[in-house]
């Protein structure tokens, strides 16, 4: 699941490596990254991505392992919470939250009165465009996909998990190692609760900068997927 600001296309260089090692895979648009900016209120939040998630998850035949970048770590532990046929949840660089945690309450932040409204993927005091990527700004490929980002709700933000579906699938936590974004602050606390964690080449989506190294990780999880317990760290 494409993080806050994303949608699909941020998976296709992984989804290409994968496809090519025989692998099937699916990407889902998760509301709350909104494109128009005239949409009424209210807008979509952590539960409509929740819904969307568990639609395609019933979708699927099989097992499925789960990858959640960054801000989809909210509505993915939300959304596996019951689901059958969830293998394993992969977090990457992602919000792995318990019951009655926000995402940006997680830094501090206390909820606004008004949920409503959107938040430009340029804010400054949160976080810059480039730090999704290699976090410089004037480097070719963080210009590029920096472009396509576009707003994310404020109710996305700040909605609280009410399901930790990850208490109950196997799961594991990947933290890059050049992650300059404001999830890299949080990562090593988030992984504490994961039941294996790894450490990969790339920056915060790590997926995008380094798609082969990311594959070869996660094909190790997708051939083992619920062997991860007890914790361990790779």
């Amino acid at each position: 699941m494409p993080g806050g600001h994303h949608g699909p296309w941020v998976y296709d260089r992984l989804r290409e490596v994968l496809t090519a090692e025989g692998w099937s895979t699916r990407t889902v648009s998760l509301l709350s990254a909104v494109a128009d900016l005239s949409a009424p209120e209210p807008l979509p939040g952590v539960y409509d991505d929740a819904r969307v998630i568990r639609q395609a998850l019933h979708e699927i035949d099989g097992p499925v392992v789960v990858v959640a970048h960054s801000y989809s770590g909210v509505p993915v532990t939300e959304a596996i919470a019951g689901a059958s046929n969830v293998a394993h949840a992969v977090y990457v660089a992602a919000y792995m939250l318990d019951v009655g945690e926000g995402m940006f309450q997680t830094h501090g932040l206390s909820a606004p009165e008004s949920l409503a409204g959107l938040r430009p993927p340029e804010n400054p005091d949160l976080n810059l465009p480039a730090a999704f990527y290699d976090g410089d700004p004037t480097s070719p490929e963080t210009i590029e996909a920096s472009a396509r980002l576009v707003p994310q709700t404020v109710r996305g933000d700040y909605e609280t998990v009410t399901k930790a579906g990850w208490k109950t699938v196997p799961n594991s936590y990947v933290i890059p190692d050049s992650d300059v974004s404001l999830t890299g602050t949080v990562a090593e606390a988030m992984a504490e609760r994961a039941d294996t964690v790894y450490r990969v080449v790339g920056h915060h989506a790590p997926f995008y900068s380094h798609p082969r190294e990311f594959a070869e990780v996660l094909m190790k999880i997708a051939q083992n997927p619920g062997t991860t317990r007890p914790r361990q760290t790779t």
